[in-house]
């Protein structure tokens, strides 16, 4: 009987990832890292590695390459990690932006209540 959300598949997984089950200690790689191709596939690659530098001509979060792939994100980090390694993605966080002043949103907020 299968149950309904569970990969039937784990060795699939196991297989894809060579048996790894995390990515390294010094992955930069988390949810919200935005990840872009830096070559197209090559003939022969595997195709997962394939796909993901196909999602990532643009700008692209890792937890949206594993919504894609249909994938746990623990897996789409491990393979990342092998396109990072071999040069094929670029990995980056998202700017943060700089909070203003507050005493300049104190001044904002005191001429707003004087409307």
């Amino acid at each position: 009987m299968k149950r309904p959300g569970r990969d039937d598949a784990p060795d699939r997984l196991y297989t894809l990832t060579q048996g790894r089950s995390r990515s390294g200690p010094d992955s930069p790689f988390d949810l919200v890292t935005l990840v872009v191709a830096e070559s197209d596939a090559a003939p022969g690659m595997q195709s997962e590695h394939a796909a993901i530098l196909a999602l990532t001509k643009a700008p692209t979060a890792v937890v949206e390459v594993a919504a894609e792939l249909g994938l746990p994100v623990s897996i789409t980090k491990i393979l990342l990690s092998d396109l990072l390694a071999a040069g094929k993605v670029s990995a980056r966080h998202p700017r943060i932006s700089v909070l203003p002043d507050p005493d300049i949103l104190e001044q904002v907020l005191v001429g707003l209540r004087n409307l």
